[in-house]
């Protein structure tokens, strides 16, 4: 029992220490150990994992829209990356740059990626000359560099894995529509897969991607009440394709330029499902997005029969469509419970001789806990409607601790008292200014803009910083 206890104690708990809850759930949940390179992490097999189960999904949405997939260099010449003014002073801080190839020095330094626009428009420039040739959808999996001063594991790293789709279009009617396909695309993935609720709008100019026009945004609540944006979906217009001088002959046999978007997802997602889903035991996976989505647990797998009749168990789960394991170590079945919940397996399903006797499992919820006979010849029936049910579950528990923590404010002070009380989202309007978001962010410890909310409602006339007319309704939060 010592050794069944420790694997508990080992999780401090959220609401003592919610950034220690973190890292020790991604410890001991085995999802990355640190590397050698400080803010570049090594993804251990349950966490890629994951990685993979999002990448699986997302790319089968993606291409139902039209995307192609293709992979471009990690390398970006200097000269390149200067092109585009305002996107380079964007990322400037944050570029890794390589200046020598083994002992020469390069004549050119060459970046290595924090994202790739200016290379597809490279490519684009050279390949597109007629409306024949568009649209472009395409879309690259692969890891950026951006040289973080402060990082941690899946939500803030120097390396880390996304996608980024690049698109362009003939008309800004169609480049527009593009933008908003993929925001929704990603809305959908986390609210449909992760059962995650989410905020969704557009962002501020302040806080807009370097060098787009306009920047959508998909933003979900951590359980901390601090903010997390999940998902970006960006419309360039024609400035990196006149930077570029993308141009094509339309079908007027006229020269003009193309209309461009991006949009990405990034391993920021793991650290989502963590904050939004697990608990001081561990991780919680929400069954569609789960590796495993059960674990056979044998009790007293020594007696005669037992091992067999859990494999057999297995196999009719395989057999079935889901994604089931065994585990048949020596370890006790204690220490099999206490890992299976904190790897954030969603059920786990025992079977021992007095079960076999009944002619029946026990299911266990990882959500709930709630423990379910169920006669063996109905457990593939019963199963599934246990995992959608554990799928609904988790969705309706985030999006009521969404609901209370959001909040209205009309002044400032307001504002201030309560992110202070209880942190979360705060709705309140905005005159359309710079110097209020900087204002906010400044009287209330770090309260940044995280949307322009594509559901406007009029709380007040006047802005909550400043007192002049309010333009939008916007959604406030500290975030990560």
């Amino acid at each position: 029992m010592a050794k069944d206890k420790k694997l508990v104690e080992a999780i401090t708990s959220r609401d003592e220490d919610f950034a220690q809850w973190y890292t020790d759930v991604v410890r001991e949940a085995k999802l990355c150990d640190y590397s050698g390179v400080k803010g570049c992490i090594n993804y251990l097999p349950n966490g890629y994992a994951i990685w993979e189960k999002i990448q699986e999904n997302l790319d089968r949405r993606f291409k139902e829209t039209g995307v192609e997939n293709v992979y471009l260099p990690l390398l970006i010449p200097e000269s390149l990356l200067q092109k585009e003014k305002d996107h380079i002073e964007g990322f400037a801080p944050e570029v890794a740059w390589v200046t020598h190839g083994g002992q020469e020095k390069l004549t050119e330094r060459m970046c290595i990626r924090p994202t790739s626009e200016v290379m597809f428009c490279d490519i684009w420039s050279r390949t597109v000359q007629s409306y024949r040739d568009l649209p472009k959808v395409w879309n690259q999996w692969c890891s950026v560099m951006r040289w973080e001063k402060s990082t941690r594991p899946f939500l803030r790293g120097r390396e880390f894995l996304w996608q980024e789709g690049h698109t362009i279009h003939a008309t800004p009617e169609e480049a527009e529509a593009r933008t908003l396909t993929m925001l929704n695309v990603y809305r959908d993935f986390y609210e449909e897969e992760l059962a995650i609720p989410l905020v969704v709008g557009r962002k501020t100019d302040s806080e807009k991607f370097a060098g787009a026009r306009d920047t959508y945004t998909i933003e979900a609540l951590m359980h901390d009440g601090q903010a997390l944006q999940s998902a970006t979906s960006h419309f360039f217009g024609e400035k990196f394709a006149d930077a570029f001088d993308i141009k094509f002959t339309d079908k007027n046999n006229e020269l003009s330029s193309v209309y461009e978007t991006s949009w990405g997802l990034a391993t920021r997602t793991i650290g989502a499902i963590i904050m939004v889903h697990g608990d001081d035991d561990g991780l919680i996976l929400p069954p569609r997005i789960a590796p495993v989505q059960t674990r056979v647990i044998p009790v007293a797998q020594h007696k005669d029969g037992v091992l067999d009749k859990a494999n057999e168990l297995l196999n009719g789960l395989k057999e079935a469509g889901f994604r089931a394991k065994i585990d048949d170590s020596d370890k006790s079945p204690g220490w099999k419970f206490s890992e299976q919940e904190m790897l954030g397996i969603p059920t786990r399903i025992e079977m021992g001789p007095k079960d076999i006797e009944k002619g029946q499992v026990v299911i266990v919820r990882r959500d709930t806990r709630e423990k379910i006979s169920v006669p063996i010849d109905a457990v593939t029936d019963k199963f599934a409607e246990i995992l959608e049910d554990i799928q609904k579950n988790l969705f309706d528990k985030a999006k009521k601790f969404l609901d209370d923590h959001t909040d209205t404010a009309v002044t400032l002070d307001e504002m201030n008292e309560k992110i202070q009380a209880k942190r979360g989202f705060i709705k309140a309007m905005w005159c359309g200014e710079a110097s209020c978001e900087d204002m906010v962010k400044d009287q209330t410890g770090g309260v940044t803009s995280r949307c322009i909310s594509e559901v406007q409602e009029q709380l007040s006339d006047v802005c909550v910083c400043c007192g002049e007319k309010a333009k939008y309704m916007v959604y406030w939060g500290k975030s990560y």
